[in-house]
């Protein structure tokens, strides 16, 4: 519990899984971050389109992190068996209920409302965990078989909130 009484959300690597990278990020450090998130997704086993979607999934939650929650944030990335997990936190103010509970695939014409819709869409899982003191965002990918998110229309763009 923080000093105002809210639960900041924590960011636990399971015991049982392979850590394969931990790192703070700032905003200048975004690209060198994400080649660095590529390199060891692939090593993971990750390939193809799987590995790409998934690299454009944590690039994006990473750019919400520097543009919305504070500047700077912290990437964890590890594998828990036949799983590639992949955890995002930032300190920022947190998303609204609102913006979390739509699901609707943004408006073309408009600028922002897409990182967090592409990042479940292109992940087979994903999870929020957000409140004034931080949000952290947690997406899985499988790493052999078909891409779960896009491939099943009814658990497309699936959100949970965790508080």
């Amino acid at each position: 519990m923080t000093d105002d009484g809210h639960h900041r959300p924590d960011a636990v690597v399971p015991a049982a899984g392979q850590q394969l990278l931990a790192e703070r990020f700032a905003r200048g450090q975004v690209t060198d971050l994400r080649h660095a998130l590529a390199a060891c997704a692939e090593a993971a086993g990750l390939r193809d389109q799987r590995l790409d979607d998934f690299v454009l999934a944590v690039n994006e939650l990473i750019t919400n992190a520097v543009r919305h929650g504070g500047g700077a944030g912290v990437l964890r990335l590890w594998r828990a068996g036949g799983t590639l997990v992949c955890e995002v936190s930032d300190g920022g103010a947190g998303i609204g209920a609102e913006r979390l509970a739509n699901h609707e695939r943004p408006a073309p014409d408009v600028a922002g409302g897409w990182g967090l819709w592409l990042a479940g869409q292109l992940s087979d899982s994903m999870q929020v965990a957000t409140g004034p003191a931080g949000t952290t965002v947690r997406i899985s990918t499988m790493l052999n078989g078909v891409h779960g998110r896009l491939a099943d229309a009814d658990t497309a763009g699936a959100v949970e909130r965790v508080e």
